[in-house]
């Protein structure tokens, strides 16, 4: 029986993204979204074991005062996102 489930990089063997490259796509997620000051992200890449996931992908938590948490998908990892990925995440 095969088991299938999205684990986050840093468990099971994978290395833990870089922390530079985590800021970066906060900051671009802060000037796709025009974010305010207040407004916080968590990003994450995510393994995934399904075969219908992209293998990696990165996850953007956008958490605004006031307002319910989104999550934006972006089907690649990390160090390949691009602001144009993440404006494409929020159509989606």
């Amino acid at each position: 029986m095969a088991l299938f489930g999205a684990f986050m990089r840093g468990t099971f063997g994978l290395p833990n993204p870089d922390k530079q490259a985590i800021d970066r796509v906060k900051e671009l997620a802060r000037s796709a979204l025009r974010g305010s000051p207040d407004m916080a992200f968590a990003v994450n890449e995510i393994a995934c074991n399904d075969p219908g996931c992209p293998g990696l992908e990165t996850v953007i938590l956008v958490m605004e005062p006031g307002q319910k948490t989104r999550a934006l998908k972006v089907p690649k990892p990390l160090d390949e996102v691009v602001e144009q990925d993440i404006l494409a995440a929020l159509k989606g």
